[in-house]
Formats: C-alpha cells, sequence, structure tokens
C-alpha cells in the first residue's frame, strides 16, 4: 500500500471519528455514521470516462466535487440540524481529502 493510498483512506475514514466526537459528543455514533455516508458523493465519478483515473485530481472535475458543491456544503454548516451540518462537515472533509490526494 503506498503512502499516499494510506493518507487518503486514512483521512477519509478516521477523521469522520475525530469530528464526530469533536462536534457532535451526544450523538456521535450517528453522526459518525452520516459523515461516512457522505462519501456516497463519490458517485459521480460514475459520469466520468474513465471512471477512475488515479491521475485525474476530482476536485472541480467531478459535479459533487466542484467549488458551487462546496458551497452548498458551507451553507449546510449553519443550519439548526446536527444532521446537515455533520453532512457538511462529511463533504467538506471528503473534498479537503481528495484535495489533499491531488497535491500528493
Amino acid at each position: 500500500m503506498t503512502f499516499k493510498v494510506l493518507i487518503h483512506y486514512s483521512f477519509h475514514f478516521i477523521f469522520p471519528l475525530f469530528f464526530a466526537k469533536l462536534f457532535f459528543n451526544q450523538v456521535w455514533k450517528k453522526a459518525f455514521i452520516i459523515m461516512l455516508l457522505t462519501m456516497f458523493i463519490d458517485l459521480d465519478h460514475l459520469l466520468s470516462s474513465p471512471i477512475f483515473d488515479p491521475n485525474r485530481c476530482s476536485v472541480g472535475y467531478h459535479p459533487l466535487h466542484t467549488v458551487y458543491a462546496a458551497i452548498f456544503y458551507l451553507l449546510l454548516l449553519f443550519t439548526p440540524f446536527w444532521q446537515l451540518r455533520s453532512v457538511s462537515i462529511g463533504c467538506l472533509w471528503h473534498l479537503s481529502t481528495d484535495y489533499i490526494d491531488c497535491l500528493l
């Protein structure tokens, strides 16, 4: 396993647990599951050909990985509902992780 793959997947799966405990301590298990479910934004990769290209940066390329999507995810952060805030954090972290992957 390469360093890039290790960083990418540990950031996708370990950090949401940290965020869930930090921001949603009372309901951290549910928040963690919601944040893991935000991985489904990667379904937009199915719209691309090829579906997976290891040399392509997904940030800015796929529809749910654009600046417009990020603005929407950021707006969700300001809702009064913890569930939507956990979606927001999960999606924003997902984009951050994918961007880090692009830098590596």
